[in-house]
């Protein structure tokens, strides 16, 4: 199984952040796998973006994993309900990050139905199926990923990322995307840095 190998999470995290879109994300659940698309993500850059848990290298238990090698799962918790996962990018001592932000399901979405709503796939509404996985915390509980895989190794065998469906022996998607990028959510108390153009998603499918 070919996965993104820990060189690819080396360089420019903003680049990698545009790169990693129209990867796939694989989730091991209970031997049952999980496979999304990666439709939306932000870059953090801790030396020089107010928006980082790490900005000028401040670091604490919460983003500890940041400053550790890249290839690593960072998973905090916001609001006191919803989780958030990272990728940590760059050199070890810098602290850096991709922030999925959105998903394409593609398999075992009858497992994440239940998972992010409870119910089967069926039993899902117009409006369930077009909010499935377009959040952070809703791509987490989709995929029951929380702070017990806060630094688990993305090289490894539970959570980890391919280039294409064939690296899993799925049946390829033809994809054409078309990426748009723009300013980052949710961080109007970063100053400047509310402005960086960090945001990459394509278009998104609904399950």
């Amino acid at each position: 199984m070919a996965k993104v190998c820990r060189n690819e999470f080396i360089g420019d995290t903003v680049e990698i952040a545009r790169r990693l879109l129209g990867c796939y994300l694989v989730r091991i659940w209970h031997g049952e796998m999980l496979v999304c698309r990666i439709t939306e993500t932000e870059a953090y850059v801790g030396s020089i973006d107010k928006a980082c848990h790490a900005y000028g290298y401040h670091k604490t238990p919460r983003n500890a994993v940041m400053f550790g090698p890249p290839g690593h799962a960072y998973v905090y918790l916001i609001y006191g309900m919803y989780h958030c996962l990272n990728f940590t990018t760059n050199i070890e001592g810098e602290p850096e990050a991709v922030l999925l932000r959105g998903l394409s399901p593609v398999y075992g979405l009858e497992r994440m139905a239940h998972l992010r709503y409870g119910k089967p796939l069926a039993e899902l509404t117009s409006y369930q199926k077009k909010h499935f996985l377009n959040g952070p915390g809703k791509c987490c509980k989709a995929l029951d990923i929380d702070r017990s895989l806060n630094g688990e190794d993305l090289t490894g065998d539970t959570l980890f990322i391919c280039h294409s469906l064939a690296d899993l022996g799925l049946p390829e998607e033809n994809k054409n995307l078309t990426i748009h990028c723009g300013k980052r959510i949710g961080i109007d108390y970063a100053a400047e840095a509310v402005d960086f153009p960090w945001r990459f998603w394509t278009e998104e499918s609904t399950c």
